[in-house]
């Protein structure tokens, strides 16, 4: 009898072209895919379960948690990755590779959001496992991070399992962590940028729906300063079934357009547009600056950006 497999529901995106990548490259959009360990899937969807290790499942005060080790001998884009699951329908919100930096998700398009801002610290709002902490601290030499996570057990699995504590010695005066509710943060110098990365219960929170939230972002920054969110899509799966994740990507686009009329983009992940999307605030500079100051395999991403339009 053939295994049962897990599933990761990959999302593809079209052939994109890419300097050093020949194959289509399979982007998965991270916070916008089921994790279903029960299901029987082809091997195209998933991985068998006996290349799938566990390890740690509990529940914590604000979520059901789950760390997976998918192993290096899988034929799978996770393969050699640890996965930081929440929700009940498994959404995966870090990732983690044992021996390459770069993840072939939206964690690297937060990795080209530094050049474009002016100098000062960033702020990660939704810090996870440290997913994008790690790629900017490791990309960018002078890059400073002040990251905010509602659950602190998040943060314990993180440093546990995802190199987290690693990450804080090596970096002791780039990176502060900090416990409570990412909508609160705020430093005196204010911030020259931030990720926005916030979900609950399998879904944005509603929070982004409303202009009033996008203002009180827009007073922390500085001068110049831009806002890059992950704004889900249809891909993402909602504990409430009811809940259209297409639909509050767009409402969450609309809210951050009324605060930055004629300045936000979209870049749209997955083959189709609305699968799952990044914003960013800000007119945009000139792609062939920005690209000259983000690593050379991230470059294709400047390209992808496109006005919102409602």
């Amino acid at each position: 009898m053939a295994a049962a497999l897990f599933s990761l529901q990959i999302q593809p995106i079209p052939q994109i072209p890419h300097p050093t990548k020949t194959k289509t490259l399979k982007l998965l959009t991270l916070k916008s895919q089921k994790s279903d360990v029960s299901k029987p899937q082809t091997h195209d969807d998933g991985i068998p379960t006996d290349l799938v290790k566990t390890l740690a499942r509990f529940k914590s005060r604000h979520n059901y948690i789950r760390v997976l080790e998918v192993s290096r001998k899988s034929d799978h884009p996770f393969a050699g990755s640890r996965l930081l699951l929440l929700d009940t329908p498994g959404n995966i919100h870090s990732i983690s590779f044992l021996l390459k930096l770069l993840t072939d998700t939206y964690f690297d398009v937060f990795a080209t959001f530094p050049p474009i801002l002016p100098p000062g610290p960033l702020g990660i709002l939704g810090f996870g496992a440290g997913s994008a902490a790690k790629l900017i601290l490791e990309l960018y030499p002078q890059g400073v991070i002040h990251g905010w996570e509602l659950d602190p057990a998040v943060i314990s699995v993180g440093r546990e399992y995802f190199g987290l504590s690693k990450l804080e010695r090596r970096y002791p005066d780039r990176l502060f962590i900090y416990v409570g509710n990412a909508l609160n943060a705020n430093i005196d110098s204010g911030f020259s940028g931030l990720l926005v990365d916030l979900f609950s219960n399998g879904c944005l929170i509603p929070e982004l729906q409303v202009p009033e939230t996008w203002m009180k972002m827009k007073t922390k920054l500085r001068d110049g300063g831009r806002i890059m969110v992950n704004v889900g899509g249809s891909c993402v799966e909602a504990e409430d079934s009811r809940v259209d994740g297409k639909a509050v990507m767009e409402e969450t686009l609309k809210a951050m357009e009324k605060v930055f009329p004629g300045e936000v983009h979209v870049l749209n992940l997955g083959w189709k547009k609305d699968d799952s999307s990044i914003a960013v605030t800000g007119k945009l500079p000139d792609f062939d600056s920005w690209k000259k100051d983000v690593p050379k395999s991230l470059r294709f991403y400047v390209d992808m950006w496109k006005p919102f339009a409602e």
